[in-house]
């Protein structure tokens, strides 16, 4: 009984606590604490959408989970690079657990910024430039462009023998299940894609935007780094 009437008593206190700095706070701010608590969680809310994209890269860290050896020969290739073949890096097609991911069958082609794809030269004020507004670009995550009420602006693609594509582009010939991929010229499109009907699997639906913020955030997640060189290395050379 007397521990009831300590823990009520204590109760008490606090409330009276807390209502008195309540209207303290008030008093010298203006300020509710309410409005204070609301703002702050709008903030911290806003923050989160902005960054929406990069919390998608915890789920490919847990699909690396179920394939211990590839993360222990990435990691390996990573640590000493220029030791035996035995550490070269794992391709993404075995590094992950895709089962988990819907699989769509699409028919995709390669495209590049250029007039033979977009009717634009160099000196058109918008060469390269999506139609989410970010620029073209051929990296670990690359843009890709789709019919938009298939994949909506953002989607997240992983296209095997090209690499994770992210949708920020659309084109009138691009319509149903189609993708077109980018690449930065000509050659490469003929030497490295041409025109394949293939399984991509749906890591993320997109939410109709994306920004350079987005794609950067992506492409230099620290965990990812060991496969950034992967699908670009040859096209560089």
């Amino acid at each position: 009984m007397k521990s009831v009437k300590v823990v009520t008593t204590r109760l008490m206190m606090m409330i009276l606590f807390f209502t008195a700095l309540s209207t303290t706070l008030y008093s010298v701010t203006g300020v509710e604490v309410q409005a204070l608590v609301s703002s702050i969680y709008e903030k911290i809310n806003e923050d989160s959408n902005r960054f929406y994209l990069s919390h998608t890269l915890t789920s490919f860290g847990a699909g690396l989970q179920s394939n211990p050896k590839a993360i222990k020969t990435a990691v390996e290739h990573d640590a000493a690079p220029n030791e035996a073949a035995s550490t070269k890096t794992p391709a993404l097609e075995d590094a992950f657990d895709w089962s988990k991911y819907p699989i769509k069958k699409v028919v995709a082609t390669g495209y590049t910024a250029g007039y033979e794809s977009t009717g634009k030269d160099p000196n058109h004020p918008e060469y390269g430039i999506t139609y989410s507004g970010v620029m073209v670009k051929r990296d670990l995550f690359s843009t890709v462009a789709a019919d938009l009420d298939i994949f909506p602006i953002g989607t997240i693609l992983f296209i095997p023998g090209y690499g994770y594509g992210v949708v920020a582009d659309k084109g009138g010939a691009i319509k149903g299940n189609r993708v077109d991929l980018y690449y930065e010229t000509v050659d490469d499109v003929y030497n490295n894609w041409g025109k394949k009907e293939i399984d991509v699997y749906v890591i993320k639906m997109g939410e109709g935007r994306l920004t350079e913020t987005d794609l950067q955030l992506l492409n230099e997640d620290k965990a990812m780094q060991v496969f950034r060189q992967q699908y670009i290395k040859s096209e560089q050379n």
